[in-house]
């Protein structure tokens, strides 16, 4: 099958991985003097997975990957395009994607990363659904990220939210019509560009010797500001991506928004007037990994819940940048 137009886009593996220390509440609230039980009463979060010091993102990616192609059961020469969405690759450059095909025995696919931070693997699945209806090809979307090495130890705000995981899927064409991506509505707001950074290693604060580490280190600069453009981007976009698949609330079968937090996730459930049982997460044991969390959470659910031709399913993230935006799929 060739050209676009001609049937759709099946999601025919799923694989995640997380590493396997955990760290609980109790070693962050002790080390920043918070009484215990704090962080899961603000953020829902209980334990998240922290990557060991000889894991790099390419090890998890790899993980993830494999464990979807295996569950696809295609031939390595099908897979015509690996697409990683990550925040933080092995390397500035060059990018990580080739060396996760490499090492994946893709010979033949290309391979980039894409750096939408939280929203990555949104756009990313967009790009892979578009590529595989004009080829006809099989595309490998992989999200990861180690954020463990990026947390400023000293702020609360980071300290308590971010964890490391790998999530993938395999995207096949399809004789059926009314699979992959329905409706997608991308967007960002420049205006919330610094709220969520990593200040220095780029073009605009270059490497420089003696720099202070936290430069290097993410910071949240105001938590409330996030919070509601957050929940505003991630609704607005839903709604906008509903209306582009022609279908309503009502018609979703399974929601997966970005595992941010449990505040976020339920304002937007509300807002949108989804029942509580189409709410799909992984943040209370597995904590907030950027990209990663939306593939990382459909696959880890997959063993215990039911995803079926014919259900409609409701993606959507937002985060640094500001980047977010909403994907309606049908399986």
């Amino acid at each position: 099958m060739t050209g676009a137009g001609r049937g759709g886009v099946e999601i025919v593996g799923l694989g995640h991985y997380a590493p396997a220390r955990v760290v609980a509440n109790a070693e962050i609230e002790d080390r920043l003097g918070l009484e215990a039980g704090w962080i899961k009463r603000r953020t829902g979060i209980r334990e998240r997975r922290w990557a060991a010091p000889d894991e790099k993102l390419s090890d998890m990616a790899v993980a993830a990957g494999r464990l979807a192609l295996e569950a696809a059961g295609v031939a390595a020469g099908d897979v015509q395009l690996v697409l990683l969405a990550t925040s933080t690759p092995d390397h500035l450059l060059p990018p990580s994607a080739p060396l996760v095909a490499h090492r994946l025995g893709l010979a033949s696919a290309g391979g980039i990363d894409v750096t939408g931070a939280c929203a990555g693997f949104l756009y990313a699945m967009t790009l892979g659904d578009a590529f595989v209806r004009a080829h006809g090809k099989h595309v490998l979307i992989i999200a990861a990220n180690i954020l463990s090495r990026r947390i400023n130890s000293a702020e609360k705000a980071s300290s308590v939210l971010f964890a490391d995981a790998a999530g993938a899927m395999v995207l096949a064409p399809s004789p059926r019509d009314g699979c992959g991506v329905l409706g997608a509505d991308l967007r960002s707001d420049g205006t919330g560009y610094d709220l969520i950074q990593i200040a220095a290693g780029g073009s605009a604060q270059p490497f420089e010797p003696g720099m202070a580490p936290e430069l290097l280190q993410m910071t949240i600069r105001d938590g409330k500001a996030v919070f509601v453009q957050a929940v505003t981007m991630m609704s607005q976009a839903s709604q906008a991506a509903l209306e582009r698949a022609g279908i309503s609330a009502r018609d979703v079968d399974h929601f997966i928004p970005h595992q941010a937090n449990a505040r976020i996730i339920d304002v937007v459930r509300r807002d949108l007037k989804l029942p509580g049982e189409a709410l799909c997460t992984s943040l209370e044991t597995f904590g907030n990994s950027s990209a990663a969390t939306i593939p990382f959470t459909m696959s880890n659910l997959s063993r215990t819940r039911v995803f079926q031709a014919g259900d409609r399913v409701l993606l959507c993230a937002a985060g640094a940048g500001m980047n977010g935006g909403a994907i309606v799929v049908g399986l």
